[in-house]
């Protein structure tokens, strides 16, 4: 071996690997902390025989060139996080077919022999916003994605909170507002219309006004009650966890004009009562996009 491949592998720098594990996609990468990824690619979430493989070939190929020294591992859930339980690292009983009960984390610490950190995809989004995005410099802040479900993270001074399993914020109960279609009974298979994913998940939006959220116009009555039913969640969400900032991400949430319109249901729903919630700055769009996730994977592989 020459002097000047012996310096290289002696300055190559620190890499962990990430994984954003998604109800509809894998995305793998190999970076390091500081946020800068060598290596990525998206697999599509099949089953577990197939998905689980596919992810654990893309870290094997590159074994040699990149070789790793911890997976951070963020998964869509619900999920066991106590890293004392016989089933930590599992995936509890999901509505996506054939993944309840999947042992995901365990699968890859077995298989890649090393270190896996592992958390929900919801978090590790909001430790790449906290790191890297829109939460820079924030230690008490909520983020929420709302799309296909709706999720959410807690960081209470400057930590991520976990509790007996972890936060749920799409099955919170919230009341029905009046200008919500009677005949619509929401679309959550545990909790019908009464949950905030029945009534604002983008499957409840399709299925109340008969298509998807990206086909509606700015100006359609579908978003004054989507606004409403997330200023509900921001309302709830400030009075519990006092945050100075709530951080909103997800496919639902690409459709900008949605902004302006929850800090004025949020006024109206707190009152005078909590004014900082209802300033310039509390509710803002995620900055990093697709890359929260999988950016916030790679911090939890360093810590």
């Amino acid at each position: 071996m020459t002097n000047f491949q012996i310096e290289k592998q002696a300055n190559r720098p620190h890499l962990v690997g990430a994984i954003e594990a998604g109800g509809t996609k894998f995305v793998c990468a190999i970076g390091s902390a500081d946020g800068n990824i060598v290596q990525k690619v998206t697999i599509p979430t099949e089953s577990p025989e197939k998905t689980l493989p596919a992810a654990l070939a893309f870290f094997n190929q590159h074994r040699g060139d990149f070789p790793i020294e911890s997976l951070g591992l963020g998964c869509f859930g619900p999920v066991a996080l106590d890293p004392t339980s016989t089933n930590w690292g599992h995936i509890l009983t999901t509505p996506k077919q054939g993944w309840s009960g999947t042992a995901v984390a365990p699968f890859f610490q077995r298989a890649l022999d090393i270190p896996v950190a592992f958390d929900t995809d919801v978090n590790c989004a909001l430790l790449g916003e906290v790191a890297f995005g829109a939460g820079r410099g924030i230690k008490d802040l909520v983020y929420v994605t709302v799309g296909t479900g709706i999720g959410g993270g807690i960081l209470a001074n400057g930590k991520v909170v976990h509790g007996a399993m972890h936060s749920e914020f799409g099955h919170m109960l919230v009341g029905r507002e009046l200008d919500d279609p009677s005949h619509f009974s929401g679309t959550c298979r545990f909790h019908g219309g009464n949950c905030l994913e029945g009534l604002a998940s983008g499957p409840a939006i399709a299925r109340r006004w008969g298509a998807p959220a990206q086909d509606l116009p700015e100006g359609h009555p579908a978003w004054t009650l989507q606004a409403k039913y997330l200023a509900t969640l921001c309302a709830n969400l400030s009075l519990v966890t006092a945050p100075e900032r709530i951080i909103f991400g997800g496919g639902v949430m690409q459709q900008t004009h949605l902004f302006p319109l929850i800090p004025k249901y949020l006024a109206s729903k707190l009152g005078d009562y909590m004014p900082h919630a209802c300033g310039k700055g509390f509710i803002l769009p995620a900055a990093l996009g697709q890359e929260a996730g999988i950016k916030g994977a790679l911090l939890l592989a360093q810590r």
